[in-house]
């Protein structure tokens, strides 16, 4: 008898089943795909950076003129960067298998099925066990009317593995999955076109940052036509032509590939679980609603990350692991998903916490905002990173509300921010702050300062 089973060992399964043992729980964790760390590790956030970085690296090559440095006779060979790729995800992998063994996590592997409460049946044999944690995690949302065949037609699971550099490649969907793909190809020398349904790129993302990266993003390559739905793709003998019609517009077009990529968005994989027969709610978008303690409808079963409402990222999956278990265990759990943070790896990086521009606008919300430029940063102009800015939100008297970055290193520079967020620092906190010089943080104190009216390098 276990006292909890964890189904799926991606991000959020795969940490809830380590900090479960830590607490002194007999866990087990149950993982069909023949290798651990989910989407996450093995097609998505992890072989993504990888790639991203090594073609950063190849692109790069092109612009070291200005440096004062030359490089002549450069060339790709795609087999070795995949061959980079694949031995980091495999590398990390073997260390999820190691933790489990270092905390005493039993690993169950196969796919798994809830006959009844309190029991987990993988293959034959039905696992006894107190409590069940579904972190099955995502999976690429379709787009109707077009076949994913992973050959031509791509979602980002074959995007990541491609054996030759496509001439054209359309991307469907300008969120994080098709901006970052997108960039790792058009460095690499594919054409690149990004078709989106709506008239910006980064829904969700602050309005004027998310113009920022679109400015930065077709600088290096990417062409972008928004307003437009993806009707047909359709394969002929010269490759793919795409239908496309002008929302709002009775006006057709079309776009010649050799690869499409569909990337609109993520969907949950709560299917096959058996779910329906036990009386588990699921929402229309397949979504498992659960309560402040991530129990679902049915006692006894919880569900945390991409299956449950809300952002479906890999470190809010985390902190939802950790809540969850800690609360079985006794313990006060709790996520503040207000401060949870959100990156786009592309060059520049977007990153962003708490609430935009626009949904304090439309809340009526009163607010103050400050924002700085890389492009007088003293750093960024050392490096040439000189694209985006800083901007921060707050409150007339100081809270900060939200903060959004478009810049190099936005991933790492947000993180102050989240936690000036979390601990209830104020602008005054921030900007009074010592920042080293010269550095890219420099950008977040001035932001600080010129929302309080007290900019120095603005």
């Amino acid at each position: 008898m276990f006292d909890l089973i964890v189904i799926g060992a991606g991000p959020g399964g795969y940490v809830a089943a380590i900090r479960a043992a830590q607490l002194g729980l007999k866990v087990a964790c149950v993982e069909g795909r023949g290798s651990l760390g989910g989407t996450c590790l093995n097609v998505g956030c992890i072989p993504s950076k990888a790639l991203l970085t090594s073609s950063g690296k190849y692109d790069e090559l092109s612009h070291l003129a200005a440096h004062g440095i030359a490089v002549e006779g450069a060339s790709l060979d795609l087999g070795a960067m995949m061959a980079r790729k694949d031995k980091v995800v495999g590398d990390l992998t073997k260390g999820i298998a190691f933790l489990f063994k270092k905390n005493g996590v039993e690993l169950i592997e196969g796919w798994a099925t809830i006959p009844a409460a309190g029991q987990v049946k993988v293959g034959d044999t039905v696992h006894e066990t107190k409590n069940i944690l579904i972190a099955t995690g995502s999976e690429p949302t379709p787009l109707p009317g077009v076949e994913i065949d992973e050959v031509d037609v791509l979602s980002s699971t074959g995007a990541l593995a491609l054996d030759a550099v496509p001439e054209h490649l359309v991307v469907i969907g300008a969120g994080v999955i098709g901006l970052e793909l997108g960039q790792v190809w058009a460095r690499l020398g594919a054409k690149v076109t990004v078709v989106e349904y709506l008239d910006r790129i980064l829904p969700g993302i602050d309005g004027e940052i998310a113009k920022l990266a679109q400015r930065a993003l077709s600088k290096r390559g990417l062409k972008f036509q928004l307003g437009r739905a993806v009707k047909a793709v359709d394969a002929g003998e010269g490759g793919l032509s795409l239908t496309v019609e002008r929302v709002g517009k009775d006006t057709l077009d079309t776009i010649e590939a050799d690869k499409v990529l569909v990337a609109i968005g993520r969907r949950p994989v709560t299917r096959g679980l058996g779910l329906e027969a036990l009386g588990v709610e699921v929402n229309e978008r397949g979504f498992i609603p659960v309560d402040g303690t991530f129990q679902s409808s049915v006692p006894g079963i919880y569900a945390i990350g991409d299956c449950v409402p809300g952002p479906m990222l890999a470190h809010k999956a985390e902190e939802d692991g950790v809540a969850c278990v800690e609360t079985l265990a006794g313990l006060k759990g709790h996520v503040d998903y207000g401060k949870v943070p959100g990156v786009v790896y592309t060059d520049p990086e977007v990153a962003s916490v708490g609430v935009t521009e626009e949904a304090l606008k439309d809340a009526g919300t009163d607010y103050i905002s400050g924002k700085f430029t890389f492009m007088a940063n003293s750093r960024a102009r050392s490096t040439g990173e000189t694209d985006g800015a800083v901007k921060v939100l707050a409150s007339p008297d100081g809270v900060l509300l939200g903060a959004h970055i478009c810049g190099a290193h936005g991933g790492d520079l947000i993180a102050e921010l989240v936690l000036a967020m979390t601990k209830g620092a104020t602008l005054t906190d921030v900007a009074a702050s010592c920042h080293a010089h010269p550095s890219m943080a420099e950008a977040v104190k001035e932001a600080c300062l010129d929302a309080l009216g007290r900019a120095i390098h603005a």
